[in-house]
């Protein structure tokens, strides 16, 4: 196979200098038919002259690589250019050698043109023979309605034209703007707008010419546009699929021709539109700046590594060129897999995986002392609310004694600035896990005043809801349910939660880190009395509705084909999260996505010793004792140990 490629070469070229020497004489009859040279044995120079300055002129534009079948406007461009730069280098060559001078001085330009159209015409015919033999194989290919008038449908179309046997047939394309109705794209009409899918779909179905499939070429259809296309789709029972991106079709012939020469799939692959593509979040524009500023040359410790969070703030932080990237998790396999794929991605960040227990205080003094971290983002913690439940000590251990070890060590070791990442469960808590997180931020906010009156390690908090297919999350449940044809669990059909990606929530946790360890202008006035970070979660979402969106994203129908089933509030959970508590009004801050709760703070002495005497309880076994601490250190805490009956219920 690697030999075709070099043989194609060479008879591309081969046929270009016959047709270079074939349009040499016809260019000198329509120039000059009366003045013909002299000498017969001037044409064994001519014509091989013809074929070199071809040559030298179709080097420049690949004109040899050329994939005939495949030619498109920029190989007919690289042509023209050719052809031009040809018959200028044939003139030029006849006047130098004083060989003949055409009487008409119009005869290069003669020449040029006579030489594009004999080089230009087969291409074109081999194209067009091409795109015929496609054609009469769309016979059994699905026929599809594209969603997107603009470069991703031109690309997919472009796409299908390069394929041998095309599985999908475009009848009709939706563009984002009602002024492109009417118009075509490459001869597909555009039938109206995204907005107009339940007319459309109503039209095709009673001309008996539904679509079989309906693709997605934008990415600008997301959230309730969205929604509003797949409820439209869903009554029609046709399903809603993603093309590839713009940056993963490839325009470029070249390259096509050369994954058909090897029998390679094109990019044409489409993917089932993703939970994610319903949030319709807006992209907010971080400073990426700042972020490389606080992270490039310093060294950084990552806990909980292993993590849904603690590996996306590995991959980023990685990805700003840390000296050095401490990875610390106590799951063997976790460490291991962000630790091979950041070997893999980032292989010049200098990296270390430490296999640890971050309530083991003699070993994180130790390895602090010899990692000496600049900067810590903490995101180790025990987060799964019924489990915790089931071992409430272990999750005082390590949410609130954990935190409190990591920042003393990281203080200790003359550490510049430690991250904690809360979460939303620790406002007004009803489970354990929530309280000790609230605990963990207490200690946090204590440190964060006191360095800010006496100068030390800055603690910058963050608070935020849920990650979307974050491990032990809903939607990694319902998919493993939908697996198994069913029935989706929801404990209630009231519950509401927040949610954003990883990706967009590690990047405002960033953000929030440049903020808040830096000495600047524009930070938040509440900074310096141990305020909170808050993410902008936007709107809560219910979850059956997210029961139901996957559902019907699986191409099936809820309650008819799925059932989904109620199966009351679990111990510690509640109906709804809340972000701020009734004692830390939100304040606005001027960066995007990022709120602050006003502080509620103690003295870091006293947290700490309240802390050392819950863990005290912890591991002589007495939770009740534990239980009690706890709430009165947070006395907003009204524990639900019952699930359906509790206060959260009502």
């Amino acid at each position: 196979m690697a030999r075709r490629a070099p043989q194609r070469i060479l008879l591309n070229l081969l046929l270009d200098s016959l047709l270079a020497c074939a349009a040499l004489p016809l260019a000198m009859l329509l120039a000059a038919p009366g003045a013909w040279p002299p000498e017969p044995l001037w044409w064994l120079g001519a014509l091989p002259g013809a074929a070199l300055a071809l040559l030298a002129a179709g080097l420049p534009v690949r004109l040899p690589q050329q994939y005939w079948r495949y030619a498109g406007l920029t190989d007919l461009l690289g042509i023209g250019a050719a052809a031009l730069a040809g018959a200028l280098l044939f003139t030029l060559g006849l006047h130098l050698l004083e060989a003949w001078s055409p009487p008409n001085p119009a005869f290069p330009l003669i020449h040029a043109i006579t030489l594009g159209v004999l080089l230009g015409a087969p291409r074109v015919a081999g194209r067009l023979h091409h795109m015929r033999r496609g054609a009469e194989g769309v016979g059994t290919a699905q026929p599809v309605l594209l969603v997107g008038a603009g470069d991703g449908a031109n690309l997919f179309i472009r796409g299908l034209a390069q394929e041998r046997n095309p599985g999908y047939r475009v009848i009709g394309i939706l563009s984002m703007r009602s002024r492109q109705a009417g118009r075509r794209i490459m001869g597909h009409p555009i039938l109206g707008t995204a907005d107009e899918i339940p007319a459309v779909l109503d039209r095709m179905r009673d001309e008996n010419r539904l679509p079989a499939l309906i693709v997605l070429t934008t990415h600008h259809v997301q959230g309730l546009a969205l929604e509003r296309l797949l409820d439209a789709a869903d009554r029609h029972g046709v399903p809603v699929r993603r093309a590839p991106s713009i940056t993963t079709l490839d325009p470029a012939q070249r390259r096509l021709e050369e994954r058909l020469e090897r029998k390679e799939a094109l990019p044409l692959q489409l993917r089932p539109v993703v939970i994610e593509d319903l949030l319709d979040r807006p992209v907010i524009p971080l400073d990426r700046e700042g972020m490389a500023r606080l992270i490039q040359g310093r060294r950084v410790l990552v806990t909980g590594a292993g993590g849904t969070i603690g590996g996306e703030l590995a991959r980023q932080v990685a990805a700003l060129g840390p000296s050095q990237l401490a990875l610390l998790d106590h799951g063997e396999y976790a460490l291991y897999e962000i630790d091979l794929e950041l070997r893999e991605r980032h292989p010049d960040v200098p990296r270390r995986a430490v296999l640890a227990d971050i309530r083991d205080e003699p070993r994180m003094r130790r390895l602090f002392e010899e990692l000496r971290p600049e900067l810590v983002f903490h995101a180790a913690a025990l987060k799964h609310v019924p489990m915790v439940e089931n071992d409430p000590l272990e999750g005082l251990l390590t949410n609130a004694l954990g935190t409190r070890i990591v920042a003393d060590a990281a203080r200790a070791a003359g550490c510049s600035a430690m991250v904690f990442i809360s979460t939303d469960k620790a406002v007004n808590p009803t489970s354990v896990m929530g309280a000790s997180k609230r605990l963990a931020e207490m200690y946090c906010q204590a440190l964060e005043r006191e360095a800010r009156a006496q100068g030390g390690m800055r603690c910058v908090t963050v608070r935020f809801g849920n990650v979307l297919g974050s491990t032990g999350s809903v939607v990694p449940l319902f998919r493993r349910q939908l697996e198994r044809g069913g029935p989706l669990t929801v404990t209630h059909p009231d519950m509401r939660r927040y949610f954003m990606t990883v990706r967009e929530a590690v990047g405002l946790v960033l953000q929030a880190s440049v903020i808040g360890a830096e000495d600047r202008a524009d930070q938040p006035k509440e900074l310096a009395e141990g305020g909170i970070f808050v993410l902008d979660m936007g709107k809560a979402v219910k979850i059956v509705d997210l029961a139901r969106r996957m559902i019907r994203l699986a191409g099936l129908r809820p309650e008819e084909d799925v059932e989904i089933r109620f199966t009351g509030l679990r111990p510690g959970e509640k109906l709804y999260e809340e972000l701020f508590h009734g004692q830390e009004p939100p304040r606005p801050t001027d960066f995007r996505g990022l709120l602050m709760a006003t502080p509620r703070t103690a003295d870091p002495a006293l947290v700490g010793r309240a802390i050392d005497e819950i863990a005290a309880a912890c591991r002589s076994g007495n939770s009740r004792a534990a239980l009690a601490h706890l709430g009165r250190l947070v006395p907003e805490f009204t524990h639900n140990a019952e699930g359906e009956g509790s206060r959260a219920a009502q």
